[in-house]
């Protein structure tokens, strides 16, 4: 694999603590896809066990993410940085997600860094799904220094995930975008405070046969692994008295677009002095 290229593998762990009204805490291990929508033919072309829009051993489909229409992600996405003020200029737009593995997918969260034609990341956009077949998004600017080596954003929840959450929430972000190393903290509060803190943590790993290959045997069936592991955290919530929420009607939009100011104020007041 041409070291000129991107994207790449990695491999971490996800942690969930929830706090309230019970606590349950989780931990797994994972791998992602790191795939910048630009190097697609290549990789295409380049592996054996990974395909573009068809069936292998890992492949991807564009159809599995944006509007699920399959037509022009790069397109979809960049409609949705204008739409939260930031301009698009052809740069690179790299997606976090998980591949489908035998033909199957179920992503909770894809991420999408949206960067400028001199590498800054200008944008990020985060892809939610649950367990219905529903999907949401939310497009945030990227208000720090190009430098800054961990981004901060935040915004309210308006998408059912958890049926043992409520939608009065609000979600604050803290990443490290991916380089040698991934890091992403997502916290969830209410009006009373934290509710639920999340981590994902990799490693970056070149993405080649031998990689995937591997990938395969160290975490066997890992599609089948997640969706099975979320039902059954789910029945041990339930084991402890916490209600369900009803589910609502998802949103009208497809995307939440967040202003600047909404995705950094709030954070500014709540950082110690």
């Amino acid at each position: 694999m041409s070291a000129s290229l991107t994207s790449a593998l990695f491999f971490g762990h996800v942690t969930h603590a929830r706090l309230k009204p019970k606590v349950h805490k989780l931990a797994y291990r994972i791998y992602s896809l790191l795939l910048d929508l630009d190097e697609l033919p290549d990789l295409h072309r380049r592996l054996r066990l990974f395909s573009v829009d068809r069936f292998n051993l890992f492949s991807f489909r564009a159809s599995d993410r944006g509007d699920r229409s399959g037509i022009d992600l790069k397109g979809q996405i960049e409609r949705a940085m204008r739409k939260a003020g930031v301009e698009p200029d052809g740069g690179r737009i790299r997606l976090l997600t998980m591949p489908r593995l035998l033909g199957w997918s179920f992503n909770p969260l894809s991420v999408f860094f949206c960067y400028g034609r001199d590498g800054a990341l200008r944008a990020i956009h985060w892809e939610v799904d649950n367990t219905f077949g529903e999907r949401h998004a939310y497009m945030i600017p990227v208000m720090e220094a190009a430098s800054a080596p961990v981004i901060r954003q935040q915004c309210d929840k308006c998408f059912y995930v958890s049926p043992f959450m409520d939608l009065d929430l609000r979600y604050r972000f803290e990443v490290s975008p991916p380089g040698d190393r991934l890091a992403i903290r997502i916290d969830t509060h209410d009006n009373d405070g934290l509710v639920l803190t999340a981590r994902h943590l990799a490693r970056r790993q070149d993405l080649t046969d031998a990689a995937l290959l591997k990938a395969f045997f160290t975490i066997p069936l890992l599609t089948l692994r997640v969706i099975g592991g979320i039902h059954w955290e789910a029945l041990k919530i339930w084991s402890k008295g916490v209600r369900l929420r009803k589910r609502p009607s998802p949103p009208r939009e497809p995307i939440s677009i967040v202003s600047p100011i909404a995705s950094t104020k709030e954070i500014e007041a709540h950082e110690p002095v």
